[in-house]
């Protein structure tokens, strides 16, 4: 069996390098120990009736409790459809209060959220959930000339037939989940 020995010098490398994982640069100041899920409800503590989003093609206007609000709904769905901290979920849409809502809300659960361009083919789209593990893809409806739900129809033809949540598509191995969001 082969022990390795390590010196002083060698430790203190070592410890320095650690702590570069937190260190804040020029600043004095330390970085926060806070989780963005965390950092919002504090910010909701402190300003629950102020303005936090507004997505104005959608009508939208919400206050920090509004939002918060809508994002632990997300976040308990998202839960509630199997996804578990460390799992990714893509998002295949436009610029819409559900993005943000989902980003915040795979944030608090620990999910990583994969942003899949919203202009995409259908062989661009294949390749980067087949890259990068999703096993689950929140949709829009639509962004100019893409159709995604067409779109995800014609790679994943088995969602014709499949139970909600048990996808099991040639193409897409990894993908078990389908989620569309927006208007028809």
């Amino acid at each position: 069996m082969a022990t390795t020995h390590m010196n002083s010098s060698t430790a203190s490398t070592q410890q320095a390098e650690r702590r570069w994982s937190y260190a804040s640069g020029t600043s004095e100041i330390p970085l926060l120990g806070l989780t963005i899920g965390d950092l919002l409800d504090q910010t909701v503590d402190r300003y629950p009736d102020r303005l936090a989003c507004i997505a104005r093609h959608q009508g939208i206007r919400w206050t920090y409790r509004e939002f918060q609000t809508q994002i632990n709904q997300c976040a308990k769905g998202l839960m509630q459809l199997g996804l578990q901290k460390g799992q990714r979920a893509g998002i295949w849409s436009p610029n819409r209060i559900e993005w943000v809502v989902t980003q915040f809300a795979a944030a608090k659960i620990g999910v990583i959220l994969v942003s899949i361009n919203p202009a995409y083919r259908l062989h661009e789209l294949e390749y980067a959930l087949t890259q990068s593990g999703c096993t689950a893809l929140l949709i829009g409806p639509a962004f100019k000339t893409s159709n995604y739900t067409q779109m995800i129809n014609d790679l994943a033809p088995e969602l014709a037939i499949c139970e909600a949540g048990v996808l099991k598509a040639a193409r897409l191995p990894q993908l078990t989940t389908i989620i569309r969001f927006g208007d028809p």
